[in-house]
C-alpha cells in the first residue's frame, strides 16, 4: 500500500516538475513584435478592455492614388474587412488585393489573433468592434464601409451598432447574425457547448507541458473564447434596425453557416441585396476576384447614393421583414455542422444514454439531424462507453472501485451482484441489463472484472446496441412529431418545451421499464417511501435547516468554527476527518475492544493483519473499518480469512482490524460543560439490526422488496447481501440485512431512554470522565445484552465521535420531525457554548481555512 502510494506521488511530482517548467518556458519566451508576421502595421489603443492597452495589428490594401500608407490622405473609399474566428487577416489574402485596386481596404487582426494582442479580457464581437472604433479613432477615419467575414460578421454589424453614423454599408460575406441560425440555434446550449469546447482547449494548453508548443495553434484559447465571451441574440436587433445599405453574399453549400442564415438576414433587412454562389464557406480564401466583383459594384453604388437604404426599401419587403422568425429556420445539419452534432450526441450518452437517444428523437423529429445519423451517433457513443466500462474492471479492477470517482457511479457491491449474475447467465445479461434500470454499468464492470473475452463481449454489446438505440430513438421521434407541432404555435415556448418534452418521454420510458416487473413496482414503492418519511431522506436534504441554525449561531458568537474548541483532544474538535485509532487510544484500554491501526508505514499490510490476530489470540469475525470515516462508510464484518485477504487488498488509506464483540448496541450522546464533575446523558440510541424471515420460496430480494419497512432501504439491503440476494431461505430462516449499526446503511434506531438507569449513568460516567479534553460527543456502545446495558456492565466502546456526532434517537418513527430538528438545533446550540467556555479557557477554535481543507480532503475521500 505504502509503495503504490509513493509510486503515485513520483508520477505526480514530474508532472508537476514538467509543467512548472512548461510554463516556465512559456513565460519567458519573447513576444513577437505586433504586424511583422503579417507585413503591415500596428497601432497601440490605450484603455480598451478594463484600462488594458491592446495593440492592433493591420494591413492596408489600397490603390497608389490614394496615398499608398495613410488612407485617410486621400479620398479614396474605406472598406473594413473583419476576419473569422479561428483566423487572422490572412483570411483576406485573396480578396484584400482584388477589392485594393479600386478602394482602400484596411485588414486588422482582431485582439487575441494574428500579430495583435494575444491576451484580452473580452474577446467578444461586441469587445472586437470596440477595437475596431478605437482603431478608426487613431487613424482618423470617420467614415467607413465594414465587410464581415464568418465570425467577422457579428463584429461587423456591432460597429454599425455601436457607431451607426460611423458606417456608410454593412458587407456580409458567408457571415453569422441571428442567433437562430447558428449551432443547436439556441443561446443557452450554444453557450453550453463552447463553454465545453473552451474549458478542453484551457485544460489542453495549461495543464499540458508543452513547452509553448500549442501556444499558436489556430484552434486555441482565443477562439474558444471568441465564441464563448460572444452573444448574438443582439444581432437580430441590429439587423432589424440597420439604415445603411446591406449586401449579402453567401455559398449555398455553406457547411458552418447554412444559407438559411442569408436568407433569414435578407428578410429581416429589407434594403439588402442578396449573392449567392456555388461554392462553400471558404470561398473568400480562393475566389477572391470572383467575390471583389459584386462588392465592389455594390460599394460603387454606396458611394454614388444610389444603393437602397431602409427608408427606400419595397413594402412588401419592410412587411415581410416585420414578421416573426419562421420556427423551421434550422435546417438540417450538413458538414461540419452534423459532424459536430453526431460528436455532442455521442458525448452525450456518456452522461445518460436514454437522454441522449431521446434528444436524437427529437432533433431527427424537428428535422435537424436524419435518422440515421442520429442513431449512428447514440450508438457509437453507447457502444464506446459500455466498451470503456468494460475496460475499468478489466484493467482497473475491484480494488479501484472503493475509492473516488468510481465509487461515486458504481459500488463494489453492484459488481459483485452483477458477477454472479453474469456467471450464472452468461452472456444474456447483456441483453437484459439493457433493459434493465441500473443494472448496465454494473454489470459491464463486472464483465471486465472476470475478464470476459473482449471481442465476444465487445459483438454482444454491439447488438444490444443496435437493437436498443433505433427503437428508442424512434420512440422519441413519433412522440416529439406529434408534440412539436404544437411548439409552433406557441414559439416562444419552443426551446423549454423541446427541453421538457424530452424529460418527461425519459421519465415515462423509466417509469415503464420499472412498472414491467416485480422488483420494479416494489422499489418505486420504496422510493416513494424515502421522500415520504423524513427518516430516509438524504443527509444534505435533512440538514438544511440545521446548516441554517449553525448560520444563525456562528453569527451569534461572531465566530463561525467557535463548536470546533468543544473538544481540544479532537482535531477540530472531532469536526471531520478525525483518527478512530487516536480517539480510541485516549480511553482506558478496559473499555476498548482489541485493535490495531495498519497505516502506510505498514510494508505488509495482510502480514501484519494476521500478525494482530495471532498476538491478541482472535478468531473470525473481526471488525474492519477506515481509520477516517463517518457513517459506517467502508466498515465490514469479515468472516474468513479470504474475506480479510479481499477487503485489506482492497484498503487504499489506513485501517483498523477490530475484535468483533457481539450483543446489544446503544448510541450514546454525552456532554459535559467546562469545569463541572459530571456530565450528562444528552440522547440514548437502541440500535437494531434489521431481519427477514425466510418462507422457503421467496429469495432473499423478494422478502426485502415485500416487506413494508425493508422495502424502502432495499437498495441499501441489496447492496450489503451482494452476490447473496438470489438465495431462498429455509422456512423460519432469519437473516440479517445489515452488519453496521448505522441508519444510513439500514439499522433500525429508536429512543432508548428506557436505558438511561442510575447505574448505566454512572458506567458512561466513568468511561467518559478520564478522557481528558472531551467534552461533547456519540459513543458507540455494546454489552452482551439490554440488561447488561441497565446494570452498567461489561460495556464495549466501538468508536467516541466529535462535535458533528447525531443525537440519533431522534430517527424513532415515533418522533416528529419537528421534535427531530428541535432536538439538533439544542445539540449545536451546546456545542457553541461548550466552545465558547474552552476558549475563555486557552482553547484556540480551528480556523476556517483549516474547517475547509478538512471538509475537502473529506469529498475526497
Amino acid at each position: 500500500m505504502a509503495l503504490k502510494r509513493r509510486t503515485i506521488l513520483g508520477v505526480l511530482a514530474v508532472y508537476v516538475v514538467a509543467l512548472a517548467a512548461s510554463h516556465l518556458w512559456r513565460a519567458a519566451k519573447p513576444a513577437g513584435s505586433a504586424g511583422s508576421e503579417a507585413g503591415g502595421e500596428s497601432i497601440s489603443i490605450a484603455g480598451l478592455e478594463n484600462g488594458q492597452e491592446v495593440v492592433i495589428a493591420f494591413r492596408r490594401f489600397c490603390p497608389p492614388a490614394s496615398g499608398g500608407s495613410d488612407a485617410a490622405e486621400g479620398d479614396t473609399p474605406v472598406v473594413l474587412l473583419f476576419h473569422g474566428s479561428p483566423g487572422s487577416s490572412r483570411d483576406f489574402d485573396a480578396l484584400g488585393p482584388a477589392l485594393g485596386g479600386r478602394m482602400c481596404a484596411l485588414a486588422p487582426d482582431l485582439p487575441g489573433f494574428g500579430d495583435s494582442t494575444k491576451t484580452v479580457s473580452d474577446y467578444s464581437i461586441a469587445a472586437h468592434a470596440r477595437a475596431a472604433l478605437g482603431l478608426l479613432d487613431q487613424l482618423n477615419l470617420a467614415r467607413v464601409h465594414v465587410l464581415g467575414f464568418s465570425m467577422g460578421g457579428g463584429v461587423a454589424l456591432e460597429l454599425a451598432g455601436q457607431a451607426p453614423d460611423r458606417v456608410g454599408s454593412v458587407t456580409l460575406l458567408s457571415a453569422i447574425g441571428v442567433q437562430e441560425a447558428e449551432l443547436l440555434g439556441n443561446y443557452h446550449l450554444n453557450h453550453a457547448v463552447h463553454g465545453a469546447q473552451l474549458a478542453a482547449l484551457w485544460l489542453l494548453q495549461e495543464a499540458v507541458p508543452h513547452f509553448g508548443v500549442l501556444d499558436d495553434v489556430m484552434l486555441g484559447v482565443p477562439y474558444a473564447r471568441n465564441f464563448f465571451d460572444s452573444d448574438q441574440r443582439p444581432l437580430r436587433a441590429i439587423l432589424e434596425q440597420l439604415e445603411v445599405p446591406v449586401l449579402i453574399v453567401h455559398g449555398r453549400n455553406d457547411p458552418l453557416v447554412p444559407a438559411a442564415a442569408a436568407f433569414e438576414h435578407h428578410r429581416i433587412v429589407p434594403q439588402s441585396e442578396l449573392v449567392l454562389f456555388d461554392a462553400s464557406h471558404f470561398m473568400v480564401f480562393r475566389s477572391g476576384e470572383m467575390l471583389a466583383e459584386p462588392i465592389l459594384e455594390f460599394l460603387a453604388r454606396v458611394e454614388a447614393g444610389t444603393a437602397t437604404r431602409r427608408a427606400g426599401a419595397d413594402p412588401e419587403r419592410l412587411a415581410r421583414g416585420r414578421e416573426p422568425p419562421d420556427p423551421t429556420l434550422l435546417p438540417r445539419a450538413r458538414g461540419i455542422t452534423l459532424f459536430v452534432l453526431m460528436n455532442l450526441l455521442a458525448l452525450a450518452t456518456f452522461v445518460s444514454e436514454d437522454l441522449a437517444s431521446i434528444g436524437a428523437g427529437l432533433l431527427t423529429a424537428q428535422g435537424r439531424i436524419g435518422y440515421l445519423a442520429g442513431s449512428l451517433a447514440c450508438f457509437v457513443g453507447i457502444f464506446a462507453s459500455d466498451v470503456g466500462l468494460y475496460l475499468v474492471g478489466r484493467f482497473l479492477g475491484r480494488p479501484w472501485l472503493r475509492r473516488a470517482p468510481l465509487r461515486w457511479w458504481v459500488s463494489d457491491e453492484a459488481v459483485e451482484r452483477s458477477r454472479a449474475w453474469f456467471e450464472e447467465k452468461g452472456f444474456s445479461v447483456v441483453f437484459a441489463s439493457r433493459f434493465l434500470p441500473g443494472t448496465r454499468v454494473p454489470t459491464y464492470v463486472a464483465a471486465g472484472v472476470v475478464a470476459a473475452p473482449f471481442w465476444r463481449f465487445s459483438l454482444y454489446l454491439a447488438l444490444a446496441a443496435a437493437a436498443w438505440v433505433p427503437l428508442l430513438v424512434g420512440l422519441a421521434y413519433l412522440v416529439g412529431v406529434r408534440v412539436l407541432t404544437y411548439f409552433e404555435v406557441f414559439q416562444r415556448w419552443a426551446i423549454p418545451g423541446a427541453i421538457g418534452l424530452a424529460i418527461l418521454v425519459w421519465m415515462s420510458l423509466r417509469l415503464v421499464r420499472a412498472l414491467g416487473t416485480h422488483r420494479g413496482r416494489r422499489l418505486l414503492i420504496g422510493r416513494w417511501c424515502r421522500i415520504r418519511y423524513w427518516e430516509f431522506w438524504p443527509v444534505w436534504v435533512f440538514y438544511l435547516p440545521v446548516i441554517a441554525h449553525i448560520g444563525w449561531l456562528a453569527l451569534k458568537y461572531r465566530r463561525p468554527t467557535l463548536f470546533t474548541a468543544a473538544n481540544p483532544a479532537m482535531p477540530a474538535g472531532g469536526f471531520v476527518g478525525e483518527s478512530k485509532a487516536a480517539i480510541l487510544d485516549r480511553i482506558a484500554p478496559e473499555w476498548v475492544p482489541r485493535y490495531r491501526l495498519i497505516d502506510d508505514d505498514a510494508q505488509d499490510p495482510l502480514t501484519e493483519a494476521f500478525s494482530f490476530l495471532r498476538e491478541a489470540g482472535l478468531d473470525y469475525p473481526v471488525v474492519f473499518k477506515p481509520d477516517v470515516g463517518e457513517r459506517g462508510r467502508g466498515v465490514v464484518i469479515l468472516r474468513s480469512r479470504e474475506e480479510l485477504e479481499t477487503a485489506v487488498a482492497g484498503a487504499r488509506e489506513p485501517f483498523l482490524l477490530q475484535e468483533h464483540v457481539p450483543g446489544s448496541e446503544l448510541g450514546v450522546f454525552y456532554l459535559r460543560e467546562p469545569g463541572e464533575e459530571r456530565g450528562r446523558i444528552f440522547s440514548i440510541t437502541d440500535k437494531r439490526l434489521p431481519e427477514v424471515v425466510g418462507d422457503g420460496r421467496s429469495t432473499l430480494e423478494r422478502l426485502i422488496l415485500d416487506d413494508d419497512r425493508a422495502v424502502a432501504m432495499a437498495p441499501v439491503y441489496l447492496k450489503h447481501l451482494s452476490g447473496r440476494a438470489d438465495r431462498i431461505p429455509e422456512a423460519g430462516e432469519r437473516v440479517r440485512l445489515t452488519d453496521v449499526g448505522t441508519h444510513c446503511l439500514g439499522a433500525v434506531f429508536g429512543d432508548g431512554e428506557r436505558f438511561k438507569t442510575p447505574a448505566f449513568e454512572a458506567a458512561v460516567e466513568r468511561i467518559a470522565r478520564p478522557i481528558e479534553g472531551f467534552h461533547f460527543g456519540r459513543f458507540d456502545l455494546k454489552a452482551p445484552s439490554p440488561e447488561a446495558f441497565a446494570r452498567g456492565e461489561n460495556l464495549r466502546v466501538l468508536e467516541l465521535n466529535g462535535v458533528t456526532s447525531e443525537a440519533t434517537h431522534i430517527y424513532d418513527p415515533r418522533h416528529s420531525l419537528r421534535n427531530a430538528y428541535a432536538t439538533l438545533f439544542r445539540q449545536w446550540d451546546l456545542a457553541f457554548e461548550i466552545g465558547r467556555m474552552n476558549r475563555e479557557r486557552g482553547v484556540k477554535p480551528a480556523g476556517v481555512g483549516e474547517v475547509l481543507r478538512l471538509i475537502w480532503k473529506h469529498l475526497l475521500v
